[in-house]
């Protein structure tokens, strides 16, 4: 009897510490925004703090402007695990100024990456492009698909900043001037079309492309380098500005993602729980290759999230404790 009473007491002891925990992380909504990547990390956060920390994660649909907004004015959501915070620097650094929001890790290890791709087999052939003066060289090498006889620098569609940007840079860099025609794809499936296109011939290929994106981690790409170092103010002026008759050459600058969490949650998280979000990060080429296998598979966050968890264990783990990896593997 005795025994049977001190197990029972351990069983009780054993609940109350886990209802205790639960308790103390308690009710999380977690923003999904509305691309691949900020939604196969928002499932791979609510799986790990629902099964590892014991929190009641639920999973909402945001997007970035919206989503952080209402993180500084209402205090909801609790997280954005994806913050493209350069979009909206002052709605982030106000937030963060009046103690509102919390800045967690650095979601995207290695920044979010736009600029001029070329593919990796015309790379290595031609060791010599490196940069995008060293492709102007070399029009015969990125061939029009209107006009043989010149090169081509395929652009997104209208509306895109980095459309904006690509011309401004056609003209800075002496595209014209150099054989080369600035390509409208027309649309998003048209620039995706064009590099698939492209790599099934094993064609020349030269334009605007972004990562972490799921069309990289399926076709490999060498991104251009740009010659000079990145100017703030001349970014601003002109680069950026369609109508801006002048140009100068320009790097493209990285775009910062992060993790944001309102300080309510961040508090009453507790430690453990921050100290999992302030290490959890991953690299574009982790992201693109886990894109690419969810396009493929015509997988959801939630499908993608444990693909990643069972195939990246040496990765995640790093960001948990031994003891919380072990819940997260039963889980799975």
């Amino acid at each position: 009897m005795k025994h049977l009473l001190a197990s029972t007491c351990l069983v009780a002891g054993l609940l109350a510490m886990t209802g205790a925990a639960r308790a103390e992380c308690g009710d999380v909504t977690i923003a999904s925004m509305n691309w691949q990547s900020a939604e196969v990390l928002a499932a791979v956060d609510k799986l790990i703090l629902t099964e590892g920390y014991g929190c009641n994660a639920e999973v909402i649909v945001g997007d970035t402007v919206p989503t952080i907004t209402s993180m500084v004015e209402k205090g909801e959501p609790d997280l954005a695990p994806e913050g493209w915070v350069d979009l909206l620097p002052d709605v982030v650094n106000r937030g963060l100024e009046e103690g509102k929001l919390v800045g967690a890790a650095v979601a995207l290890s290695d920044a979010a990456v736009q600029g001029w791709w070329i593919p990796k087999y015309v790379a290595d052939a031609n060791p010599d492009i490196k940069t995008i003066d060293d492709a102007f060289k070399h029009p015969e090498l990125f061939p029009d698909p209107e006009d043989k006889s010149k090169g081509a620098v395929h652009n997104g569609p209208q509306g895109w900043g980095g459309t904006v940007v690509t011309s401004q840079l056609y003209k800075a860099y002496g595209g014209e001037a150099a054989n080369f025609t600035l390509v409208d794809t027309g649309s998003a499936a048209g620039l995706d079309g064009s590099i698939a296109k492209a790599y099934e011939r094993k064609e020349g290929w030269l334009g605007y492309y972004w990562a972490p994106t799921a069309l990289l981690g399926k076709y490999e790409m060498v991104k251009l380098e740009h010659g000079v170092p990145y100017d703030a103010a001349e970014w601003k002026r002109c680069n950026t500005v369609a109508d801006c008759p002048d140009p100068k050459k320009n790097d493209w600058p990285k775009d910062k993602v992060q993790t944001l969490v309102t300080k309510a949650f961040a508090e009453r998280a507790g430690e453990d729980v921050m100290g999992y979000l302030n290490k959890r990060a991953w690299s574009n080429d982790t992201v693109n290759k886990l894109m690419a296998w969810m396009t493929d598979n015509q997988s959801s966050g939630d499908d993608g999230a444990k693909h990643f968890l069972k195939e990246n264990e040496a990765l995640w783990k790093e960001w948990v404790s031994p003891e919380v990896a072990e819940k997260v593997k039963a889980a799975l």
